[in-house]
């Protein structure tokens, strides 16, 4: 256990109202000649106290973070009655130009010296990765410091072990921000929806691949015209691969089975696809069959206990409340037992949006700190995730296939042997060129060809699976397309 001596830090109270003097010991003050002025009337205003906050990274949204505690400093000491004060920030490079004033005096470059200062309150973590913030975290915690984290890799693989520490230290460890940006969705998860039985956490969490996916569905463009858009307008990084791919919303999605199902479920635990498969042709198609296609993270509980936790692209009817989520915005879809249907909507992503997260939480920080309240538990317990091959839902296929006779009783025969039913097929015209990294898996002979798109009844991952295998094998499938997961809920 951590020493209760850690846990009991107490905020500096300064103000007009702190004693600047002391007598001597032994002596009697003597009262100055003349008349004496009277006290005013009423109560007098106390000293709020204050919380002094080290800042690791100065990023996007460690820089404005900095900017609010620095610009806006008085406005939320006057909401909050605490007076948040910066007192170090750490960087990688403390000559780089930053559009923060006043800030400069703070930097740093030693990491280690903002958790161990002992003016240092608080300590927030936006720097990311996981070396050394996790070391640092550690560190603070043990020092009975609270800790706010942005982190979502760090506490998507170790936020396990960091809830551990923080319960020892009596600490909060605070994490808004990791999720969904700015939209308060943690905060409902652990305390409005606290007593709640979640049946099913479902959303949209990296802006960067709903701006692609709308983008495509807007205006028709391919993946790679999306994408470059995206780049240029700075939602996307130069190396898209944590967006597109489904890393980033596999960390959120983990994170997500920790408070909303307290399931300890790692980012490695978690089925992940991305959307680079997808394309113009696979949107137009949802569209005219009244869907749209979006990056889902879903997190879903099981009748035994079990977790379903999976990212992927998955066809939404349009009138479902996430269709109409476009551009860079997230929005997180609630199903409980007694709340029923709830939806958290806003800006995902980008550094002011994040920092008012980070901001919220390093105020509950601080009310703690100054009032020694107890400091919210997460207490994990094992669980059993269910691998994909258990998934029963829709599929859309979608084949490139040789126009001759025969080839749907082939197809269809497949299919069959697996189970899987047809609800509906449609013979496309095929794309006129191949998106960049797609080609025919054989023969680009003059024997024409066609697009063909399935829709299936509900079918179980596992026998759809063996149908694509199979269907590799036959001679007139000249290529397999997309694979997508359909929602009808």
């Amino acid at each position: 256990m951590g020493s209760p001596a850690k846990a009991q830090r107490r905020p500096t109270a300064t103000g007009p109202g702190a004693s600047q003097a002391r007598d001597e010991p032994g002596t009697q003050p003597q009262p100055a000649a003349g008349p004496q002025p009277q006290p005013a009337a009423g109560p007098q205003p106390q000293p709020r106290p204050v919380v002094r906050v080290g800042l690791l990274g100065c990023g996007n949204v460690g820089a404005a973070l900095a900017r609010l505690l620095l610009t806006d400093a008085k406005r939320i000491a006057e909401r909050t009655g605490i007076e948040l004060e910066l007192a170090r920030v750490a960087v990688r490079s403390a000559a780089k130009e930053r559009d923060v004033p006043g800030v400069e005096p703070l930097l740093t470059t030693d990491a280690g010296r903002v958790v161990d200062d002992p003016a240092v309150d608080v300590v927030v973590e936006v720097m990311g990765g996981i070396s050394p913030a996790r070391d640092l975290v550690l560190r603070a915690l043990s020092q009975g410091k609270p800790v706010v984290s942005a982190n979502k890799e760090l506490l998507a693989n170790h936020g396990g072990e960091l809830w551990e520490a923080a319960d020892r230290a009596g600490v909060d460890l605070l994490f808004e921000a990791s999720v969904a940006g700015g939209i308060p969705l943690i905060r409902a998860l652990r305390e409005s929806l606290a007593g709640e039985r979640i049946e099913r956490v479902m959303g949209i969490v990296n802006g960067t691949t709903n701006y692609i996916l709308s983008r495509m569905d807007s205006s028709g463009v391919s993946y790679r015209e999306a994408l470059a858009e995206a780049q240029s307008l700075g939602y996307a990084e130069r190396d898209p691969t944590a967006d597109v791919e489904g890393y980033d919303a596999a960390a959120k999605a983990a994170i997500l089975a920790n408070v909303a199902f307290g399931a300890k479920v790692v980012a490695g635990d978690v089925y992940r696809e991305g959307i680079s498969a997808i394309t113009a042709q696979d949107i137009a198609v949802a569209a005219r069959l009244g869907f749209t296609i979006k990056l889902l993270a879903v997190v879903e509980a099981g009748p035994d206990g079990s977790l379903a936790v999976r990212v992927h692209p998955t066809m939404l009817p349009r009138a479902h409340p996430l269709a109409s989520v476009r551009d860079s915005f997230n929005a997180v879809f609630v199903e409980g037992d007694a709340v029923g249907q709830l939806m958290l909507l806003g800006r995902g992503a980008g550094g002011p949006p994040t920092a008012s997260a980070v901001l919220g939480d390093l105020v509950d920080a601080a009310h703690n700190l100054v009032v020694k309240g107890a400091p919210r538990k997460l207490e994990l317990h094992d669980v059993t995730v269910r691998p994909i091959d258990d998934l029963r839902c829709a599929y859309y296929l979608s084949l490139l296939v040789a126009d001759r006779p025969g080839v749907l009783a082939a197809i269809a025969g497949v299919l069959g042997r697996h189970h899987v039913s047809v609800r509906s097929m449609e013979q496309e015209a095929p794309e006129p060129e191949a998106e960049p990294g797609e080609g025919r898996a054989r023969g680009a002979g003059p024997e024409p060809e066609a697009h063909l798109v399935f829709v299936t009844h509900p079918a179980y991952e596992r026998d759809v699976q063996a149908c694509l295998h199979d269907l590799r094998g036959l001679d007139a499938v000249r290529r397999l397309g997309s694979l997508v997961r359909v929602t009808g809920r």
